[in-house]
């Protein structure tokens, strides 16, 4: 199928043009026409812009196909961190315990039940007759090898700090362990497994579930090193396995046989996209191409407000936070008056009012409100009078001697490096208006974009984080001085002694004043990062369609739960 000649070699501006104006045709008649000449505008553009968005993917049709937003830089579960890795690894390889579909809330997985000591330091997992797609049996020695394997630091793995909740394992981290047998997690058997943590975890069931616990396959990465990704067939131990991943094109699953929940598996063949357009993505959708868009910046930002009326787009609260970074190790950003003053300079409700159009809540604070047990102090105010005060009080009044700063993001793909970019420009003429700074904006290939973030090779950088599980820790232990997603050279002993408090309690109330203390430390006192927003969930489909998809506040949706409604004929007499 070929694209009208007109845009075969047009730049990608000119195609977002061209959208906006039939967007602006669509909607000139009033909302009573909204619906019907959108899907009109839309199935058109769907026509055109086939050409662009792989109308030829080989192979058999799939029975789900997914947008994923953009190419997955590591399906390996210790080294995966963006959510759309996530959501693959997921599928790929589980834990003692998996993600409840409804609920988000952790449920038996390779572990068919467990037992918790009374002081809830010990765990013991009995495993199932689990097996590895490849057939060998799951034992409790794999589990064993694949924690272990995520606190090598040779592996690499920014969530090995997510392990340090076990016994000794941040010293073997760290390497002033060596023996792995001191870790608290061995074999008692091939089927049992007992955990012996530092404190009591509240949590723990849902670390377990968390993708960097998974139990990965110890013969093909002994066989085959940092490529056992590429081994065919690949042994996994989730519901799915790879059958394709072909770069720029797809990402492709077939259902795993010898996955001990098989027969509750919905679809046989999963096809998930690496739409790098919202207008492609969209058309996919809207031509039936595609049955499911995963994440808001996957649509055109200027028809949200039009697509929110239509019965297939689901938002939902759930855990997110958008937030910018400071290196505090560069100076002037290394003084927390100068990284209060940037905060209180930028108009968040003008950010989320005018690019995100989808009802955001402002952000000064970390932890997302909705959170089980706890709720945030305030944060900095928008205050541009006092943010002024500050600076001068820094040395650099009216910005003077203020050296230029630089402003990174990421080229994500999908609409999300658009939206990066806008509120780039928007925190730009803010410092510039407000403070009198000037400021550079600067694009990375999100790869790139990230090493250099851990390398602290910027000065500001935009950065979100999701929730892993549900409590405040998952967002304050990203500010922990030895969590390797701090990513701003921020180190605090304060705040380290009241997060390690905070872990000792079994008294929620005890332990939610704690954190509050530690979060307002962050959010007022110091300030290495601004929050700018909460995000609100969303998913894209027709439950005329698509089943086994429940809002939930993680916003995690386990594809093996999500299958297509079957039609049923009718005959008429």
């Amino acid at each position: 199928m070929r694209a009208p000649a007109q845009f075969l070699n047009t730049s990608d501006a000119s195609w977002r043009e061209w959208e906006l104006n039939t967007y602006r045709t669509a909607t000139a008649t009033g909302p009573a026409h909204h619906a019907a000449a959108l899907t009109r505008s839309w199935w058109l553009l769907a026509t055109l812009t086939a050409f662009l968005t792989g109308c030829t993917r080989s192979g058999p049709p799939a029975d789900l196909v997914i947008i994923n937003s953009v190419e997955p830089g590591s399906l390996d579960p210790a080294t995966a961190t963006g959510i759309e890795e996530l959501r693959i690894v997921m599928a790929l390889f589980e834990g003692l315990t998996r993600v409840d579909p409804i609920t988000a809330r952790p449920i038996p997985g390779l572990a068919e039940h467990w037992t918790i000591s009374a002081d809830g330091k010990t765990y013991t997992f009995h495993l199932r007759e689990n097996a590895w797609s490849t057939g060998e049996p799951i034992t409790a020695g794999d589990v064993v090898y694949s924690w272990l394997r995520v606190l090598d630091p040779m592996t690499a793995s920014d969530y090995a700090g997510q392990m340090f909740y076990l016994k000794n394992a941040e010293a073997f981290y760290n390497r002033r362990l060596k023996d792995p047998a001191q870790v608290g997690v061995r074999a008692l058997d091939d089927h049992t497994v007992q955990i012996e943590l530092v404190n009591p975890t509240a949590f723990f069931l849902d670390l377990c579930a968390f993708q960097t616990f998974a139990v990965v396959p110890r013969q093909a990465i002994e066989k085959f090193g940092d490529r056992w990704m590429r081994a065919r067939p690949l042994p996994v131990s989730g519901p799915y396995q790879l059958e394709a991943w072909r770069v720029n094109d797809k990402v492709r699953l077939r259902k795993n046989p010898r996955y001990w929940d098989a027969a509750n598996t919905g679809s046989e063949l999963v096809d998930l996209l690496p739409i790098s357009t919202p207008s492609a993505a969209l058309n996919l959708y809207e031509s039936g191409e595609v049955d499911i868009i995963w994440d808001k910046e996957a649509v055109p930002a200027e028809l949200l407000e039009v697509l929110r009326m239509r019965p297939d787009y689901h938002a939902f609260n759930y855990l997110g936070t958008y937030f910018v970074r400071f290196n505090v190790t560069r100076r002037p950003l290394d003084d927390p008056r100068v990284r209060k003053a940037l905060a209180m300079a930028i108009d968040k409700q003008r950010i989320v009012d005018k690019l995100r159009k989808s009802g955001e809540p402002v952000a000064t604070h970390l932890v997302p409100p909705g959170v089980a047990n706890y709720q945030s102090p305030p944060g900095l105010p928008h205050d541009p009078e006092q943010a002024r005060r500050l600076l001068a009080d820094a040395g650099y009044r009216d910005g003077q001697g203020f050296p230029t700063i630089e402003y990174l993001f990421d080229s994500s793909g999908g609409g999300a490096s658009i939206i990066h970019g806008k509120i780039g420009v928007e925190i730009q003429q803010m410092w510039q208006r407000e403070l009198g700074l000037k400021v550079e904006l600067r694009q990375m290939e999100k790869k790139v974009f990230l090493k250099a973030q851990s390398s602290l090779q910027y000065d500001v950088s935009r950065s979100s984080w999701i929730g892993d599980y549900n409590d405040p820790s998952t967002f304050l232990d990203l500010f922990l001085s030895n969590n390797g997603n701090n990513r701003t050279g921020w180190k605090n002993t304060r705040y380290d002694e009241l997060m390690r408090k905070a872990n000792l309690q079994t008294d929620i109330a005890r332990r939610a004043e704690l954190l509050q203390q530690a979060e307002s430390l962050l959010v007022r006192d110091e300030v290495p990062f601004i929050a700018l927003f909460f995000y609100n969930g969303f998913n894209y489909y027709n439950p005329e369609r698509v089943q086994g998809i429940y809002p939930n506040i993680l916003d995690l949706h386990p594809i093996n739960a999500i299958r297509k409604k079957v039609r049923r004929l009718t005959t008429n007499h």
